[in-house]
This record gives C-alpha cells, structure tokens and sequence, in this order.
C-alpha cells in the first residue's frame, strides 16, 4: 500500500471554509520529483509550462528561482499582479515530497480584496511515478464568483499547469 502526503492547512485556509477551493492532481510516469521541482520552482520556466502568468518580478529581490520567504508578485487569471509570499519550501529528497506553498494577496475595496493559499506537494511514487499536486484555497469577493462557474476557471487553469509541468518534466 501507497501512502500518498497531503497538505498541513493553516487554520484560515482550511478547505470548505473559504470563497473558492479547488485540488488537482495528475500522476506522471518516466518523471522524477525533482525534475519536476526544477520546472517549479524556476519561475523562469513557467511560461513554458503555463500561459496563464505574466510579469513575474521580485519586489525586494531574489529570484527567479523560489526559495523560502521570497516575496513575488505576479499576474493571473486576469488578476493585476498579486503580491505572494513563499511560506513553505523543502525541496524533494529521496523518500520525502517537495513542498511548496504561497500565500498571494490583493488589497483594495471589499470587492477587491483576495487572499489566497497556493500549495503543491510533489512527491516520487514506486514503480517511475511522479505525483504532483496543486490545492489553492481563495478568500474574497473575486473568489466566489468564479467558483461558480461551470467550467471552473481556476480548476481548468491548474489543469494546465499540471500538464504543462508534467509534459515539461518528461
């Protein structure tokens, strides 16, 4: 039996409780997690993988690979730049999963604000198998509305990425 790692939630983010919640996974074969970690954490090579980020830039610095505490900012979904902060990062290792994870906010009016909680997990499983795994949980009013839309834009949009990754880290 497989036991496959899940992401530690902090309390304000917890799924079920916020705006807009959505989970993607895909399971590659002939990848490896840290081919994939590569692709990840090298903001440089998203807009390979993904078409759906533009104008990445380091307010304080750093860059363009994401390490822990960086501060990023970015554009997506038709969002103007948001500001993220990296708060978890452990790059895989043989027998543990990388894990990743970004908060991203936007202030403004009540109809503008969104918090956000980006976590992607990637993990090495027997037999050649890469699992990869995106959640984000969003709160605000720029949240809820496309959670009810069919198709969901922000499940759809991290399918692409998962492909895109998966496709790249082959």
């Amino acid at each position: 039996m497989t036991t496959q790692n899940a992401i530690d939630w902090p309390e304000e983010y917890l799924p079920g409780t916020g705006d807009n919640f959505v989970s993607n996974e895909v399971t590659v074969a002939g990848a490896t997690a840290a081919n994939v970690w590569r692709h990840l954490v090298g903001t440089s090579e998203w807009d390979g993988c993904y078409d759906n980020v533009a104008d990445i830039s380091f307010p304080q610095g750093g860059g363009p690979e994401l390490k822990d505490d960086l501060v990023l900012s970015f554009g997506t979904f038709g969002f103007p730049p948001l500001d993220a902060h990296v708060v978890e990062f452990a790059s895989p290792v043989e027998g543990v999963p990388g894990r990743l994870s970004w908060t991203a906010k936007q202030d403004g009016t009540l109809e503008e604000r969104l918090d956000v909680l980006h976590a992607r997990p990637v993990e090495d499983l027997p037999g050649g198998r890469v699992r990869i795994l995106i959640q984000e949980a969003r709160i605000g009013h720029p949240a809820a509305a496309p959670a009810g839309e069919r198709p969901t834009p922000m499940l759809d949009g991290h399918q692409a990425w998962l492909d895109g990754l998966a496709s790249a880290s082959k």
